[in-house]
């Protein structure tokens, strides 16, 4: 099941990186990051977090903030 999910994760990030849909690419990058951190994986979860705040940046989302505080809190920016 979890495999599956995955799975499906990856296809979503593909296909909104394909259509260039950014505000769901935040979405799913924080998804993933989510999932990741649940795991304990910590350092994937800051890789997805990471990308998820680098497009909320270029958009000007208002989660930009929310995304690098909690990056903040794992020691990963200043």
């Amino acid at each position: 099941m979890i495999a599956d999910e995955q799975a499906a994760l990856e296809r979503e990030l593909l296909a909104a990186h394909e259509s260039g849909e950014g505000n769901a690419l935040i979405g799913l990058y924080a998804a993933a990051a989510d999932k990741a951190e649940a795991s304990d994986d910590i350092d994937s979860a800051a890789f997805f977090l990471t990308h998820a705040w680098i497009f909320a940046l270029e958009r000007g989302d208002e989660r930009a903030e929310a995304l690098r505080a909690r990056l903040a809190s794992w020691g990963r920016v200043d």
